[in-house]
């Protein structure tokens, strides 16, 4: 069964298999998903409102004030946590005032859990939009996403909005410094495993030379019945190769 929308600003703290206690904030409409890609692995099912446009979803965002407030309530209550994540319903750039938000959001951080993190979990295509990228500087771990290394497999597993080009998206992953690159990696149609997919990718994980690779794989149902998990024992194998053959640090996570 796929994943139900979240329906309110924070979520969690969950124990992620990736980064510890995680509060959440979804900056998405609760209602309907909103997002630039429409990845055939989304656990939260088919993007049908897939764009970079969002003027005419303007009214369905949570107001900032809100944000700001829900957070610093969950800050001063007695609750665990390591990260405050940025995720959510669907790409959350998108959200109209990205770039103040991230700094009320360190603000309130340093103000109540200094020793917390601040992640960002995106799939890059906000790298487009400069209040995006300057507020990385304000964010200890931007995890951004790259499922392919050329045009056609990205297209194939992301089925990005018309407008977005991979090129594009892979330029703005090389000018960053300091970033953690995250891939989901499928098995069956389409696929982004292959001989030569795999070569592309890391090619452009050598030229990025991020902090760190994260892969993993799906553990949930997905939209498309046609692909499947790639086993731990291969992900664990394509981190060793990964790192053998860039020397970037690349790590496998899986249940």
């Amino acid at each position: 069964m796929l994943l139900e929308l979240k329906q309110g600003i924070l979520y969690g703290p969950v124990n992620s298999r990736r980064y510890g206690k995680s509060l959440g904030i979804n900056l998405m409409p609760a209602e309907k998903k909103l997002c630039s890609f429409n990845c055939v692995y989304c656990h939260y099912g088919t993007t049908k409102r897939c764009t970079m446009n969002i003027d005419q979803y303007s009214g369905e965002f949570p107001e900032f004030d809100n944000v700001v407030k829900a957070l610093e309530k969950k800050l001063k209550a007695p609750v665990e946590l390591d990260l405050i994540t940025f995720s959510g319903n669907g790409e959350p750039t998108l959200y109209p005032q990205f770039g103040e938000l991230v700094e009320a959001v360190a603000e309130l951080r340093g103000k109540y859990r200094p020793e917390a993190k601040i992640a960002l979990l995106s799939n890059s295509t906000g790298l487009a939009c400069e209040d995006v990228v300057d507020s990385l500087d304000m964010i200890d771990m931007p995890i951004l996403k790259l499922d392919a290394g050329n045009e056609n497999t990205f297209r194939a597993i992301n089925r990005p909005a018309r407008s977005i080009k991979f090129e594009d998206i892979f330029e703005r992953l090389f000018s960053l410094d300091g970033i953690y690159i995250q891939t989901v990696f499928v098995n069956g149609q389409p696929s982004n495993i292959g001989k030569d997919d795999l070569a592309d990718y890391i090619e452009c994980v050598a030229r990025i030379k991020p902090q760190e690779v994260h892969l993993y794989s799906i553990d949930r149902p997905v939209p498309n019945a046609r692909i499947s998990l790639v086993p731990p024992e291969k992900l664990e194998k394509m981190a060793v190769k990964i790192t053998k053959e860039t020397g970037v640090a690349a790590r496998a996570f899986y249940e």
